[in-house]
């Protein structure tokens, strides 16, 4: 049991810069550009997002919306220069 223990201990932070290397830093959904056909103050009008803009660690990133929909969160690495 103890053994299991420590082995949570090493594998837990290696297994989260693992997933950063890879995947980057998770950025949440800041705002968003839509089309509507009931109109804009329709609020149960299906809205088909054109596209997302997610606000983060590394700034804002503005992405297309994927088959018209936008998540509530996604992963980005730093822009290089």
């Amino acid at each position: 049991m103890r053994f299991a223990i420590l082995c949570i201990w090493i594998v837990l932070p290696i297994a989260a810069y693992a997933t950063y290397s890879v995947y980057g830093l998770p950025h949440m959904i800041w705002s968003y550009r839509y089309q509507s056909p009931g109109g804009t103050r329709d609020p149960l009008a299906h809205r088909y997002y054109l596209d997302c803009t997610f606000t983060g660690p590394y700034g804002a990133f503005t992405v297309p919306a994927e088959n018209g929909r936008c998540g509530w969160f996604q992963f980005f690495k730093p822009v290089s220069a």
